[in-house]
């Protein structure tokens, strides 16, 4: 497991003047750096194989392709293990894009609909079963409820709530205070390019996060 810290609880990130690659690059440098271990990513499918999956922020440029249907969306990232002589298995992915759109309570008129017609709310649903299809053991969702209604948001809320108790690790990059401090278990905050504060749930305060996040305060350790 690459970063053994998270095995069972969700672990957020709240960053200050940084890109989601900086965050990224940051954080897995800390903590490979602390457990002293290793992983090489040349990949996505390096990626997948270690367990990772990664929810972008722009899931219109980067999440999805807007002019294709929900099953080929939802079946992008494990479409080559479903082959029959060479052949994809339409039908079973058929079912598996069902299965994640009755999962996650797509608004839909079914699997053949583009995803460009979708809300923003339902598209980002759709990117979150893509990458739930290949059962991740690491979930980086970055910033997965921007843009979204707040419906959408209890659900994916709730939907997060549900993989942590299933034991999965879900790194949550958030610009969002409030979502940062509603969702996780324990905080890691970033200001410029590195990690200024650690706090677990029980020592947020709204004050206490800020000063780190805005680097007027920063964590010895």
């Amino acid at each position: 497991m690459p970063f053994p810290l998270l095995l069972f609880y969700r672990f957020l990130l709240f960053y200050h003047k940084l890109t989601t690659k900086q965050v990224l690059y940051r954080f897995i440098a800390e903590y490979t750096k602390k457990y002293r271990e290793k992983v090489q990513i040349k990949s996505s499918r390096d990626a997948i194989k270690l367990g990772m999956a990664w929810v972008t922020e722009d899931r219109k440029q980067e999440g999805l392709i807007l002019e294709d249907t929900l099953v080929r969306n939802l079946s992008l990232p494990t479409v080559h293990k479903h082959r029959k002589a060479g052949i994809i298995d339409d039908n079973f992915l058929t079912k598996m894009s069902e299965k994640y759109i009755q999962k996650l309570k797509v608004k839909t008129t079914g699997g053949l609909q583009k995803a460009k017609n979708l809300s923003g709310g339902n598209q980002q649903k759709i990117v979150l079963g893509k990458w739930l299809s290949t059962n991740p053991k690491i979930l980086i969702l970055d910033e997965p409820t921007r843009g979204i209604d707040v419906g959408a948001k209890a659900e994916i809320y709730k939907l997060i709530n549900e993989l942590t108790a299933q034991g999965m690790a879900i790194v949550l990059i958030s610009s969002e205070l409030p979502e940062v401090m509603r969702m996780s278990d324990r905080l890691l905050i970033m200001y410029e390019g590195r990690v200024t504060g650690q706090l677990l749930k029980e020592e947020y305060t709204e004050e206490r996060v800020m000063e780190y996040a805005t680097g007027r305060k920063v964590h010895n350790e």
